[in-house]
């Protein structure tokens, strides 16, 4: 019912550690629900799928990368190893502290449907209600709205990002489950059909106070969960 998330991953970070085509196989196996694009040489790869699928993508690759880091950190340990082993490695372990403050820094980002996104802001407000250390802005670019929420001064720390950050993932992931989406096309493309098919939504609307009404110049989009979205339609086409 809702559109897929596409994202773009950089594997260049696990290039001195695995192959990366062998990498992107096992990945693979392990998110069969995802669609992957072809591998660049420069190491980004593109991932298409829902939400979920991808937010556990990124946990497994953070994973990955911050056990490389220790592994280096603890051959960076001993006593005896040959100058240009060390400078890989070193190199190496710079690369996926980076990945792994990149996803720890100061400003994050979250990629939401959009149409779930004028959801929650319509019913549940409070889920970007934040304290004015922490800033939210959002960019809706077709059928995606980017929320980003980063520090807003030197008294906020990460942690609280990441918390806002969460909720908002949480939020959408169960909204995600549950919601669905059913677009009605004007019959005729005048304005007295446009105006009409409004009305009848808006008549309707107090009996289905959990359905979001989303007009646009070809079309309405109302959202909701099944059984309300269903009876409304059928209400609709009378």
């Amino acid at each position: 019912v809702f559109s897929s998330v596409t994202s773009v991953l950089n594997m260049s970070v696990f290039k001195d550690q695995f192959v990366l085509e062998d990498l992107i196989q096992e990945i693979k196996k392990k998110s069969t629900a995802l669609h992957f694009g072809p591998l660049q040489s420069n190491g980004h790869i593109s991932v298409q799928g829902s939400f979920p699928a991808i937010k556990l993508l990124r946990d497994f690759l953070l994973l990955k990368a911050k056990s490389l880091s220790e592994k280096d950190k603890r051959e960076e340990s001993q006593s005896c190893r040959r100058p240009g082993r060390r400078l890989q490695q070193h190199r190496r372990s710079t690369e996926t502290s980076n990945f792994i403050r990149d996803a720890e820094r100061e400003k994050q980002m979250v990629v939401l449907d959009r149409d779930i996104f004028h959801y929650m802001k319509y019913y549940f407000p409070r889920t970007f209600l934040v304290n004015d250390d922490v800033v939210i802005s959002d960019i809706t670019d077709g059928d995606i709205t980017t929320v980003y929420i980063e520090n807003a001064g030197s008294r906020s720390d990460v942690g609280q990002v990441l918390k806002v950050k969460e909720k908002i993932e949480n939020k959408f992931i169960k909204l995600h489950n549950v919601l669905r989406k059913e677009r009605i096309y004007f019959e005729e493309h005048n304005r007295n059909e446009k105006q009409r098919c409004k009305w009848v939504c808006e008549s309707l609307k107090p009996r289905y106070p959990y359905v979001l009404i989303v007009p646009y110049d070809t079309h309405i989009d109302v959202i909701g969960n099944s059984s309300e979205i269903f009876a409304f339609t059928e209400e609709l086409s009378k």
